[in-house]
C-alpha cells in the first residue's frame, strides 16, 4: 500500500509540475492540467483513508496536498462580499457569441433582452468578445446601442467583415477618457486581443481584451457516455493544438503587458481552466480577481461543460479586486458575463 501512496503521490506532482511547461516545449503538455483535479481529490481521498487506517503513509498524500494547495484556491473561494464604494472601478466582460445564442440553438429570433441587460449593468468599462455589429439593422447596431446611446466612448476591432455593414470582433466601451488604443495580436479568425487606455481620474489604467484560441469543441458532441466514446480522440486533438496556439499567442500578450506604462486589466475569454499553462504565466505578475475577491466555484461556461471556469479577470497588483460575480443568471450566450470590482492603492 506505500508503494501504491508514493506512486500516486509522484504522478500527482508531475500533474501539478505540468502547469508550468509550456505546450510549445513539452508535446501534449496542455492536456495533464485537465486531470489536476481528479488527482488532488484522490490524494485527499488517500489521507482519508490513511487517517482512518491510522498508516504512516497518509503523510505522503498530506504532503502533495499542501505542496498543491494553490490548486485548491485557484478552484473554490469564499472571499466575503464588499459593497462598492464611489470611487471603485467596475469592469465586465462578455463573449457574447456574436447575440445570437438563442437563436442559434434554439431557431428562435434575436433576443434584443441581451441589449438591456448590458445598458442596466453599472461597469464603467465593458469588453465583448465575439462582438457582432450590423450598421444596416437599428435593433443589432450594437456599437451604436451600447455605445453612443449610453455616452460611452469605444474602441472596436473588426476581426472579419465589414465595418460599414456587418462584422464581429472585439469592442472595449469605457465611461472614462480613451486616450490611446491598439491591437495586440489576432489570427484573423475569430480570436485576438486588443488594449485601450482609459483616464480615471487623475490615473491611466491600459485595459486589455482577450480572445485567445477556441477551443473548438462541439461541446453537444460529449452530451453522453457514447459521443464521449465516438469523439474523445478529436476531443484531444483539438484540445492539444489549441493550447500550443494559446502558448504561442501568450508569448506576444505577456511582453506586451511587461512594457504597459500603466497598471493593467486584463479581462476576456482565454479559453484556458485555471489548471493551465496560460493562467500560471500570467498569475507571475498579476491577481486574478477570483481568487482576490471571488465566491464559489465561479463557472463561466453556458453549455454541458458548465464546470469550465475559461473567463478570466487579471490586473496588475496595484488594482485589487473587491468584488467579483459570474452573472449565471443572464443566459444569452454560451458564456456567462463576469464583473469585477477594482479600487487604485
Amino acid at each position: 500500500m506505500k508503494y501504491f501512496y508514493i506512486a500516486i503521490g509522484i504522478v500527482s506532482l508531475g500533474m501539478f509540475s505540468s502547469v508550468y511547461i509550456s505546450p510549445e516545449h513539452f508535446p501534449y503538455v496542455g492536456l495533464l492540467p485537465f486531470f489536476i483535479p481528479v488527482v488532488w481529490l484522490l490524494n485527499l481521498l488517500l489521507l482519508c483513508i490513511g487517517i482512518l487506517s491510522w498508516r504512516k503513509s497518509a503523510f505522503i498524500p498530506l504532503a502533495v496536498l499542501i505542496i498543491g494547495y494553490k490548486f485548491a484556491a485557484i478552484t473554490f473561494q469564499l472571499n466575503p462580499r464588499k459593497e462598492d464604494s464611489d470611487t471603485s472601478i467596475r469592469v465586465l466582460t462578455y463573449n457574447a457569441h456574436l447575440f445570437d445564442y438563442k437563436r442559434r440553438i434554439s431557431g428562435g429570433s434575436f433576443d434584443p433582452n441581451v441589449f438591456k441587460w448590458i445598458q442596466d449593468h453599472p461597469a464603467e468599462i465593458k469588453v465583448f468578445q465575439e462582438f457582432y455589429n450590423d450598421k444596416t439593422s437599428s435593433s443589432r447596431n450594437a456599437l451604436k446601442i451600447l455605445g453612443e446611446d449610453m455616452a460611452l466612448e469605444q474602441s472596436y476591432h473588426v476581426i472579419d467583415g465589414d465595418p460599414d455593414k456587418r462584422s464581429y470582433g472585439l469592442a472595449i466601451f469605457s465611461k472614462y477618457p480613451i486616450i490611446n488604443e491598439g491591437k495586440v495580436f489576432d489570427n484573423e479568425r475569430s480570436n485576438g486581443a486588443i488594449f485601450a487606455d482609459v483616464l480615471v481620474n487623475q490615473d491611466t489604467i491600459r485595459v486589455y481584451n482577450t480572445h485567445l484560441e477556441s477551443m473548438k469543441i462541439q461541446s453537444e458532441l460529449l452530451e453522453d457516455i457514447e459521443g464521449v466514446r465516438d469523439n474523445y480522440r478529436q476531443t484531444l486533438g483539438k484540445l492539444h493544438r489549441g493550447s500550443l496556439t494559446r502558448s504561442r499567442q501568450l508569448k506576444v500578450l505577456v511582453e506586451h503587458i511587461r512594457f504597459s506604462p500603466h497598471p493593467i486589466i486584463l479581462l476576456g475569454d482565454l479559453n484556458e481552466i485555471p489548471y493551465s499553462y496560460t493562467y500560471f504565466k500570467l498569475s507571475e505578475s498579476l491577481l486574478n480577481a477570483f481568487e482576490v475577491a471571488g465566491r464559489g466555484f465561479g463557472f463561466t461556461y453556458n453549455r454541458i461543460l458548465f464546470f469550465l471556469r475559461i473567463d478570466h479577470i487579471f490586473s496588475s497588483p496595484e488594482l485589487k479586486a473587491t468584488n467579483f460575480k459570474t452573472h449565471r443568471e443572464v443566459d444569452y450566450s454560451d458564456h456567462y458575463p463576469v464583473s469585477a470590482s477594482f479600487r487604485l492603492d
